[in-house]
């Protein structure tokens, strides 16, 4: 069964590396229509989404948002802040009630992993995962492997380093399972604090000096420091940090010199990547924001039974 037939996405650990390649190669001509002065196909009208955000964010929510829109879909944002989530009603009476308003497809990030899961069990609109705990953040990998692919040309073995905060990065595992059926070689670094034990298992590499993990490499992911989800100092200072792990000028000497920088966002600039770098040439941290857009856009189409035809429009 192809990924255009699949109810949900809920993470890059159970996709083929076939759908992640129709995943990518429909986002291609999407990214064409976000270059449009008018940024509109008729292609989803009639279908109807809706976000559902537990958890703070601005890019990948809008992203959404506006990938919906651009595909001339509804889209509607539940603000958790003001539902009657406040007022106590459960998880499940939620995505009952969201189901029959007759949405299509429902957009969900929540604080603990396993979340999205259990939407997708408990309706029958299609689910995507903008992000569950420290587990998976599906889009977030693809529009990496997008942005690495519009790049590179390939996503075929490359070397890739994911440094910083690791161990409650559910970015780290979504981009550590899609890079993998691409046969590249994944290594991870940051303090041995937020190595999770046991990460060499997924065929990662890590690591604790910044220097070495960089050697050789195509592409640099730095991470954020995620002191939200940290319960414990987990090292010492964010200025210790800064000098052992954040990337600046001189880390780029190691890597290739076609070397790629991205970032999930948001950014703590001076603290796990510096401003030369964030504003360099390699970077392309801005650029996947677009991406992201196009990407959603692919999922949308993809999931909610767009025709073909219509992306020309």
């Amino acid at each position: 069964m192809g990924f255009e037939q699949n109810k949900d996405l809920l993470g890059l650990r159970e996709l083929s590396r076939k759908d992640i390649e129709l995943i990518l190669a429909t986002a291609m001509p999407m990214k064409d229509i976000i270059r449009r002065d008018i940024k509109k196909v008729p292609t989803l009208r009639g279908k109807a989404m809706v976000t559902v955000f537990y958890e703070p964010s601005t890019r990948t929510r809008t992203s959404f948002e506006i990938a919906g829109k651009y595909l001339s879909a509804d889209t509607v944002n539940l603000a958790v802040t003001t539902s009657s989530v406040q007022k106590g009603e459960s998880l499940r009476d939620t995505i009952k009630t969201i189901e029959v308003m007759g949405f299509d497809l429902m957009v969900i990030r929540h604080a603990m992993s396993g979340t999205p899961h259990y939407a997708a069990r408990n309706t029958r609109m299609k689910v995507i995962n903008a992000g569950d705990g420290a587990n998976e953040h599906p889009t977030q990998a693809l529009l990496d492997m997008f942005s690495i692919k519009e790049k590179k040309g390939t996503l075929d073995n490359l070397k890739v380093a994911i440094v910083g905060d690791i161990l409650h990065s559910r970015v780290a595992r979504s981009n550590i399972y899609g890079l993998s059926k691409f046969g590249c070689e994944v290594r991870v670094v940051g303090p041995s604090t937020l190595i999770p034990p046991e990460i060499e298992k997924l065929g990662v590499k890590s690591y604790y000096s910044l220097d070495e993990a960089l050697k050789g490499v195509d592409v640099i992911n730095v991470l954020r420091i995620q002191r939200e989800r940290q319960q414990v100092g987990l090292f010492p200072s964010l200025d210790e940090y800064a000098n052992l792990y954040m990337l600046t000028p001189r880390h780029l000497l190691q890597a290739r010199d076609d070397v790629l920088v991205l970032h999930p966002g948001p950014m703590n600039r001076g603290v796990e990547i510096s401003s030369d770098i964030a504003d360099s040439n390699a970077a392309v941290i801005n650029e996947q924001v677009t991406n992201g857009v196009a990407v959603r856009m692919a999922l949308l189409f993809l999931m909610m039974g767009g025709s073909k035809d219509e992306i020309a429009d």
